[in-house]
């Protein structure tokens, strides 16, 4: 039995010690746009993607597309989750009312653990696309992204959703001109999108293995995981009943394309599976033109980061807000990142977002890039769980978005979600395991024993039909 709070009124006037909600809006448009700045196609393409191809080679299109798939499941048990439990609080709002506590207190630290390290990696890649025209240190390029992102965070929501509405505008028309050049250029057909090869070391064409897809899945989930920023957003949509799902499954089906195309068309144009394996994208674009289509491509993802940092930075501060507000920490925190800023956004909590995410910049994340795959996987998994139990008892008949084929979506994604966890390098599985255990401690001295004043999903009233 999980404890959920349903404040009476959402009105300017509250009662000093009732749960803070934030303003309204935004609507379809709006959210949707910030919701694909999180995904951020273009910075995903040219930072995330080049890994996969060091990887999976030729199979790179196949994976994302598998892994694309199986995500229109994942957005059907976040549109159906979020249209029920309406909160900022996001994945941790949903399990914790539909799976327990226990459940929710562990999505929201595997949500912490993705939150806080996403960002000042994508953000350490702006130097490289910079390149053309200044040379400039990652770390340094990525900590003064990160504080910029963390400015722009403090800002009112609507006025967010412009700046990175034109940002997307730019890196859309990047994602674009990418697909053309690979597609006119093309040096082998469309079969070679499922011929399995990556060159090796030597630059001879191996195999890709049915077993390397399936770990690849961990990070081809993570391509278009920002979608579930619209649940985040959802106390700040209007009409969350409603504009949740349709965010949410828009979100999916716009950044799937922009990542897949390109992704198909790089495959397809690379002069060969060593530079394709190589990854470098910015040089096979120039190769394909000139260098001025090159650099133009470049500052266009260089906006992109920026852009998908602000988002990630809007993000992320809501959830702190959401776990302030719901009494995860010791007093103090709780009453500091609950706080309001003039523009009605949680401005302590974007600051603990945003610094620490540049001061992270200056170290090693390779490994922890391996570790937030798991924890994407671990995180979907456990919402797909809750999807399962998300038509019980009174939730039965509360209006809201309901998937179809309920309950073998859920149930398929769990198995399958499973198995791709059991794939996955052991190095990772035992950091985040380690993660899990030790918040599973914080869980069992601090917070279940203050289950009463502790750890309590507060719903917003305006949530309801």
């Amino acid at each position: 039995m999980t404890d959920t709070l349903r404040p009476v009124e959402n009105a300017a006037a509250e009662a000093p010690d009732s749960p803070k909600t934030l303003k309204r809006s935004i609507g379809v448009v709006g959210g949707t746009l910030l919701t694909l700045s999180c995904v951020t196609p273009a910075s995903t393409l040219f930072v995330v993607v080049p890994d996969l191809f060091g990887t999976l080679g030729t199979a790179t299109a196949l994976t994302i597309a598998i892994g694309s798939l199986l995500c229109i499941a994942v957005a059907f048990c976040y549109s159906e989750l979020g249209t029920l439990i309406p909160s900022a609080g996001g994945e941790y709002a949903m399990v914790s009312t539909m799976a327990g506590r226990l459940a929710g207190w562990l999505v929201f630290v595997m949500s912490l653990l993705v939150v806080m390290i996403v960002p000042p990696v994508i953000s350490m890649g702006t130097a490289d696309y910079l390149a053309p025209i200044v040379h400039l240190d990652p770390a340094m390029t990525g900590a003064g992204v990160m504080l910029l992102a963390t400015l722009a965070g403090l800002l009112d929501l609507r006025a967010n959703a412009w700046i990175t509405g034109i940002f997307l505008v730019l890196e859309v028309i990047a994602a674009g001109v990418v697909a053309v050049l690979g597609f006119s250029h093309g040096h082998r057909g469309a079969g070679s999108l499922t011929s399995m090869q990556v060159a090796d070391t030597g630059g001879h064409a191996t195999t890709v293995t049915a077993m390397l897809v399936v770990s690849g899945l961990a990070i081809a989930l993570f391509v278009t995981q920002g979608f579930s920023t619209a649940v985040y957003l959802s106390e700040e949509l209007e009409n969350p009943r409603r504009n949740v799902a349709r965010t949410v499954l828009a979100t999916l089906a716009i950044s799937t394309v922009i990542i897949l195309v390109p992704v198909a068309a790089i495959t397809m144009g690379a002069t060969d599976l060593k530079t394709l394996t190589g990854g470098d994208i910015s040089s096979m674009v120039t190769a394909w033109s000139n260098s001025a289509v090159g650099t133009f491509v470049s500052l266009c993802v260089a906006l992109a980061i920026i852009n998908a940092g602000i988002v990630m930075v809007i993000q992320n501060s809501r959830v702190l807000f959401a776990s302030a507000r719901d009494k995860a920490w010791p007093a103090p925190v709780n009453s500091a990142l609950s706080r309001l800023g003039r523009f009605g956004s949680p401005w302590v909590a974007t600051l603990a977002v945003g610094v620490p995410g540049a001061l992270l910049c200056f170290v090693n994340l390779d490994t922890l890039y391996g570790v937030t795959g798991v924890a994407v996987t671990g995180m979907y998994l456990l919402v797909a769980i809750a999807a399962l139990l998300s038509r019980r008892g009174h939730h039965k008949h509360t209006p809201a978005w309901r998937m179809p084929l309920w309950p073998a979506m859920p149930v398929l994604l769990i198995v399958v979600l499973a198995y791709i966890l059991t794939q996955q390098d052991t190095t990772y599985l035992l950091w985040t395991g380690g993660i899990t255990a030790a918040a599973t401690l914080y869980w069992a001295f601090y917070l279940h024993p203050r289950k009463t004043t502790h750890w309590v999903v507060s719903i917003p009233e305006d949530a309801q039909p």
